[in-house]
């Protein structure tokens, strides 16, 4: 059996499904940052036509990033991050409109004992401690639900590239976020992979519309 070599990156990049710390200040509170939420997903770009693999060709390549896309496996990592992430924003809005009617009490609170100010105002400080405690934790979660989907992700990917390429005689692949400049689109392994991938997955092929 020849031996595949296979010069990847990480399969599931950050781009893709990271997420970023939004500052979202509440009013007449001191700003507090809401949890990781997920970047609108850029247009797709066109896909390329399928051109015929080249006879005896070595060396092939796949867009890692596509697979990630277009996969019936990706997609669902995708959605199951996108979950948890807007489940910890929704936990982060009901904490913000506590911590409004708190300040909205105080302000209008004019006829109020200073005890009671006093009261409310410390109130405010612990929400605006629960709410930055909850924001680190909540990114921490979104951040090692990535960590462990990106890594099975990989896990189930693997071995389906090394057999599209071992069927095809490569020898290396290559993955085309990882430095190459130029390629001829017939060496590219990408549409195979993700057919294949979600068969493996028991994901039957779409149907191809009636002519």
């Amino acid at each position: 059996m020849k031996v595949v070599t296979i010069l990847i990156a990480a399969v599931l990049t950050t781009t893709a499904w990271g997420t970023a710390l939004a500052q979202t200040p509440p009013p007449q509170a001191p700003p507090a940052q809401a949890p990781p939420v997920q970047a609108p997903a850029a247009a797709a770009p066109a896909k390329p036509a399928a051109v015929p693999f080249p006879a005896g060709a070595r060396l092939a390549v796949v867009d890692l990033q596509r697979i990630a896309n277009e996969s019936a496996e990706g997609k669902a990592a995708s959605a199951k991050i996108q979950s948890l992430n807007q489940q910890k924003v929704a936990e982060l809005n009901q904490k913000n409109k506590e911590l409004q009617t708190a300040n909205q009490k105080l302000v209008a609170g004019s006829l109020l004992t200073d005890s009671a100010k006093a009261q409310i105002q410390k109130e405010i400080d612990r929400l605006n401690r629960d709410i930055q405690r909850f924001t680190q934790d909540a990114q921490a979660e979104v951040e090692d639900l990535q960590g462990q989907v990106q890594t099975e992700f990989q896990r189930k990917l693997m071995p389906i590239i090394e057999l599209v390429a071992v069927d095809r005689g490569v020898q290396i692949v290559f993955a085309t976020d990882t430095g190459l400049v130029w390629r001829d689109t017939a060496v590219d392994l990408t549409a195979e992979v993700i057919r294949r991938f979600d068969g493996a997955m028991g994901i039957a092929p779409p149907k191809l519309p009636s002519m």
